[in-house]
């Protein structure tokens, strides 16, 4: 991958990255890496807010669809898969543009990981198994004795800082802060965040895909996918899978679901907050009058440094 400031935009879920880059195509010849963790899963569509055909038609964009559901898709994976993808939408005159709200992928891109310890497959599974069981509060007790560092994370990645913790003896953050990694790359960064907005945002989305046929999706994916494949993990699928079985009705489905998607927001500010410079960052309101010009003014800021 050439050398140079890779751009990259992010911000919480539902905060309109994907409509200001995609306006931003109509002026710049560009191309997208998808940052985010639950849309690398085939099948899994609507609730995870994938472009549209149309939309993937307009603009090439890379990340999507790239690993079976069963598939424990790892930071790593998609950073070395970005890394590729980068270099292809450079050689094809486009420049790349990195967009998502997964934290840890974008992390593992411009801050590379170590090379992760092997684990033992059987104890692995087996412990994989039984934290499947347990509720999400349950899990972060777990993770602040055995990785403090990491309680305040999702659930797949408490899970995995359990797992780590358990089978090697050293906790993922001493991995992460010892292990050697590969050379970081240089990002400057596009924040989009609609503020205290959000909240009627997220739920209106939310009802969108409701009604835009998410329940048939997760009925559909629920006879062909296992219940214990990691793309279920994606936020809000298991409570649409018990309503498509009816286990839920809809007025609970909903409630559950934008709980956990205004919590995963919560984690994304979080995580912007205490990782990204703010030498490095610039916000941006996507209903603001001004909002595609200023992006526009970022995206050229940006060429500074570029390889």
């Amino acid at each position: 991958m050439a050398a140079g400031r890779l751009r990259v935009v992010t911000g919480p879920t539902g905060a309109g990255k994907s409509a200001l880059v995609l306006a931003l195509a109509a002026r710049a010849p560009l191309g997208i890496v998808s940052a985010d963790s639950r849309q690398v899963y085939r099948g899994f569509d609507i609730g995870t807010a994938k472009p549209t055909a149309a939309e993937r038609a307009c603009v090439p964009h890379f990340g999507i669809d790239v690993a079976d559901p069963h598939t424990r898709y790892s930071a790593a994976a998609w950073a070395n898969g970005a890394t590729a993808w980068i270099d292809d939408i450079r050689h094809a005159g486009r420049e790349p543009v990195v967009v998502g709200g997964t934290g840890f992928y974008v992390r593992a891109l411009t801050s590379p990981l170590f090379l992760e310890p092997e684990l033992d497959v059987r104890r692995r599974q087996d412990i994989a198994k039984h934290l499947r069981t347990l509720r999400l509060q349950e899990l972060q007790r777990w993770c602040t004795a055995l990785d403090p560092a990491r309680a305040g994370l999702g659930r797949a990645q408490l899970e995995r800082a359990i797992e780590v913790a358990l089978l090697t003896g050293i906790p993922l953050s001493e991995w992460h802060r010892t292990a050697p990694g590969a050379k970081p790359l240089r990002a400057r960064y596009l924040v989009v965040d609609p503020g205290p907005a959000l909240g009627p945002m997220l739920a209106a989305r939310l009802d969108a895909m409701l009604a835009g046929g998410w329940p048939d999706e997760a009925r559909a994916l629920d006879a062909r996918v296992s219940a214990a494949a990691p793309a279920w993990n994606a936020t809000g699928y298991a409570a649409v899978r018990s309503l498509a079985r009816g286990e839920l009705g809809m007025a609970a489905a909903r409630e559950q679901i934008l709980i956990a998607t205004r919590q995963y927001a919560k984690r994304q500010r979080t995580w912007i907050r205490n990782q990204l410079s703010p030498d490095d960052v610039t916000r941006i309101d996507p209903r603001d009058p001004d909002a595609l010009d200023r992006a526009l003014a970022w995206w050229h800021d940006a060429r500074e440094g570029m390889g």
